[in-house]
């Protein structure tokens, strides 16, 4: 069997468990959901070779893959999910797997699942700039700015590789500057990349902090973060509720006529054009402050489309 099926069947086993919760399933019920699923994913019967000895290696990977443990109830007979904790990154990883997966099975044919036409480049870069940053080997590079045209050589001490909106950054200090802090490169404007033979002592650096308060790609670290208050028409409301706009997100009115939330954060130029391509669906009720810097956008933008 493939490795990828492999896997999925380690998160098969693992999405099950969790949907049964407290009540957990046994060996045979385990059985007969990943037959289900290896037909939903056209996968031959005969690579199903699932034996009660698999499945306790099964459960001795997950734990270590998945970094979920699984207990066994002797007076029930039963297997049950012990943390209900989920990994953001492991999800993220199945999630694309998934994809991968059901992309396999189109075998060629068309118009079966579209994708987005529109692509940001700079992705073939992403494996090696992952290895730089583990192994905190130092780069070289060549980045155009978007308003320059004119590429420019950079000495860089990669940190860590961030996506948004289909595009992904590299957030690295320039070897050269006179302090220290971090920038972001898109992998769209990055060419002739190296990786040196030379290493880096990192500073510390904390990605996820850094932009704890951000929506998008800008920096927010020493800044205070706002309780902004959004209105959304309540079909809007479903597709915020389905994708919220930030971790911070907390719902305050959800009903036929309004879905109002709570965001904390910075709000950035990211933040603002996000707010703007919601149109009149939305509505800013707090803080006056916001309302009326975003007002002023909408009355140069008027004056633009006169």
């Amino acid at each position: 069997m493939a490795k990828i099926e492999q896997i999925l069947r380690l998160k098969f086993i693992e999405d099950f468990l969790r949907s049964r919760k407290a009540a957990g399933a046994s060996y045979e019920e385990i059985y007969d959901y990943l037959i289900r699923k290896y037909e939903q994913q056209d996968i031959e019967q005969d690579q199903l070779k699932f034996t009660k000895r698999t499945f306790l290696r099964d459960k001795e990977a997950i734990s270590k893959v998945l970094k979920t443990d699984i207990i066994y109830r002797r007076s029930s007979n039963t297997y049950v999910i012990d943390d209900e904790d989920q990994d953001e990154f492991q999800e993220d990883v199945f999630d694309n797997l998934l994809l991968v997966e059901a992309y396999r099975n189109v075998k060629g044919k068309k118009n079966v699942m579209l994708f987005e036409q529109r692509k940001s480049r700079g992705l073939h870069w992403l494996s090696g700039l992952v290895h730089a940053i583990t192994h905190q080997k130092l780069i070289t590079l060549n980045y155009t700015k978007f308003w320059e045209g004119v590429p420019h050589k950079k000495v860089l001490e990669p940190y860590a590789v961030k996506e948004f909106k289909n595009r992904w950054y590299l957030l690295a200090h320039e070897k050269n500057d006179d302090k220290y802090f971090i920038k972001t490169f898109g992998l769209d404007r990055i060419s002739d990349l190296e990786i040196a033979p030379s290493t880096f002592k990192p500073k510390k650096y904390d990605a996820e902090k850094d932009f704890e308060n951000s929506f998008g790609i800008i920096s927010t670290l020493d800044e205070t973060p706002e309780e902004i208050v959004l209105s959304f028409d309540s079909d809007q409301g479903k597709y915020i509720k389905t994708l919220p706009l930030h971790h911070s997100q907390e719902i305050l009115v959800d009903d036929d006529d309004e879905f109002r939330i709570k965001l904390t954060l910075v709000p950035t130029y990211d933040f603002e054009r996000e707010i703007l391509s919601h149109g009149s669906s939305v509505k800013i009720i707090s803080p006056e402050s916001f309302k009326n810097y975003m007002k002023a956008e909408v009355e140069e933008m008027l004056r633009n489309f006169n």
